[in-house]
């Protein structure tokens, strides 16, 4: 049906080819690039069968990417690079005429600023140019979106009150690890906490809320954290009833006790020192020292629970609703290669892609998942990989 391009051979890169791959009759040519060509090739022949094609590419060069685009016409490029790199892609799209996708918002390297605004200040280029922006389409960002904008749709008059809850229930083994790309991890952790409330923005310490949460399921009770993340951004823009939107992550009192010792050490900084007459940023070394999250996959054993709670009003009526994921890490690992935390943010990747190739999203302009109807990507998230249980609560407080 379509040719598409996706950028970045990590974790959730080598989810979101294996998952298109399987599925050859949407995907019929799929180009795998990266920086370091050898990481494409080797998911690539993991995959076998000759169904995903390599290339190597410098996401920050945009003339050098508009090149291989022209090159290669695809329709679309799947971004699974650097959040860094998100302009550049978005620059190099435009370039070439290929509509573009991401799972993460755009951040700048000197600040741990975690914004959609660098990205929707394209919208009058990509609708001029009749090319279609998709931004945040993992997990979280992405299908707690989605979540929430069926629940909307489907169980509400007005939504009111929102909480995303993230639990990883998984066990690598090591003493300190992280399970998605470590500079990204501790830059969205150790970032000062907001929460939507009353029609803005309250700012808080990094991780100075903590709950106690009931994981469905027999998953386990977490404590969970009050932390920043992007898609409350986009979530209060588009629901203007929401009158609170919290999100919630669990961490263990290891990793918690790891990162204080770091962080008071100034491994965790993000400006440049100098050491041996070299500049280096001591988060970037500290990336080099850990575990590469891609190798988690075979030693991580566990569940996640990945879900919405949503207060509101149906008929004159106060209505709570829950709508989440249960993933098992080594089902995962049996599949793709690869552990929960890259499955769940690759699958809906993969299933947004989807969704723009057959046209069910395809629109010009820049869009946040919630904007579309979630109808599709629900029954999807269903068939390849990601089912969810949606039930009715009597009561819920944080």
């Amino acid at each position: 049906m379509a040719k598409v391009m996706i950028i970045g051979a990590g974790g959730v890169g080598g989810v979101v080819t294996h998952k298109c791959a399987q599925l050859g009759e949407v995907f019929t040519d799929i180009i795998l690039a990266s920086r370091t060509e050898s990481k494409c090739i080797a998911i690539a022949k993991e995959i076998g069968g000759g169904k995903v094609r390599t290339a190597q590419v410098d996401a920050d060069n945009v003339p050098e990417l508009t090149a291989l685009l022209k090159q290669e016409q695809p329709l679309l490029v799947i971004n699974v690079a650097l959040p860094y790199q998100d302009l550049s892609i978005m620059d190099a799209c435009l370039e070439a005429g290929v509509h573009y996708m991401d799972t993460a918002n755009y951040e700048p390297l000197d600040t741990a600023k975690f914004e959609y605004h660098w990205q929707w200040a394209y919208q009058e280029k990509f609708e001029k140019a009749g090319l279609m922006a998709l931004l945040g389409c993992g997990f979280d960002p992405g299908t707690t979106n989605v979540f929430t904008a069926h629940m909307a749709k489907h169980h509400f008059d007005e939504i009111h009150e929102l909480d995303i809850i993230d639990v990883n229930g998984g066990d690598h083994g090591y003493p300190f690890a992280t399970n998605f790309n470590p500079e990204i991890n501790i830059r969205e952790v150790t970032a000062e906490c907001r929460h939507w409330e009353n029609g803005e923005f309250i700012t808080t310490p990094a991780m100075s809320k903590k709950a106690s949460f009931e994981c469905p399921e027999e998953v386990g009770n977490y404590n969970i954290y009050r932390m920043y993340h992007e898609e409350l951004e986009s979530l209060s823009k588009h629901y203007p009833s929401l009158k609170r939107a919290q999100f919630w992550m669990s961490f263990s009192e290891s990793y918690l006790t790891h990162l204080e010792v770091l962080g008071n050490v100034g491994m965790t900084g993000i400006e440049p020192v100098e050491f041996n007459g070299q500049q280096i940023v001591p988060i970037q070394f500290l990336r080099t020292l850990l575990p590469d999250p891609a190798s988690l996959g075979p030693r991580t054993v566990g569940r996640t629970c990945i879900g919405c709670v949503v207060k509101g009003v149906k008929d004159g009526q106060e209505k709570i609703m829950y709508t989440y994921n249960i993933c098992d890490h080594q089902e995962c690992y049996k599949e793709v290669g690869s552990q929960a935390i890259s499955y769940t943010t690759g699958v809906p990747a993969m299933i947004g892609a989807k969704m723009i190739v057959e046209g069910t999203w395809r629109k010009a302009g820049v869009f946040n998942v919630e904007q579309l109807d979630p109808d599709a990507f629900m029954a999807d998230l269903n068939k390849y990989g990601l089912p969810w249980t949606e039930v009715e609560l009597s009561d819920f407080a944080l």
